[in-house]
């Protein structure tokens, strides 16, 4: 079984829980059975978790909820621990770069702090 969480700014902040924070009841219900999903399954099925091509190894945590879809983005840290380092609402059907570019530059804050 994998392990979750979310990524911390260096002042003790999290983006992705701050997030999660302003969904219905309904929406954060469907993300937190994906993020079970996730944890628990092995092989993961794509449609719950992909990595993204020509990235600096991210995955995109997959989610929809009737009409609108969610992303959270992250990265493995070792094999079982999973670092989600922001969420969004998807409005198109490209993953926007500037949410990749925010996941990166967090993946590369986290792996420094950790030194």
């Amino acid at each position: 079984m994998k392990r979750i969480s979310f990524y911390l700014t260096g002042s003790g902040k999290s983006p992705v829980q701050e997030h999660l924070d302003t969904l219905s009841d309904k929406q954060m219900t469907k993300i937190a059975w994906v993020l079970k999903l996730v944890r628990d399954l092995e092989p993961i099925p794509s449609n719950y978790l992909k990595k993204l091509v020509n990235t600096d190894d991210i995955w995109e945590v997959r989610a929809d909820v009737g009409r609108n879809t969610f992303r959270l983005l992250g990265f493995f840290s070792g094999r079982e621990l999973i670092v989600l380092t922001n969420s969004f609402q998807k409005k198109t059907q490209k993953t926007p770069s500037r949410e990749i570019k925010l996941a990166e530059k967090r993946k590369r804050d986290y792996l420094s702090r950790r030194k």
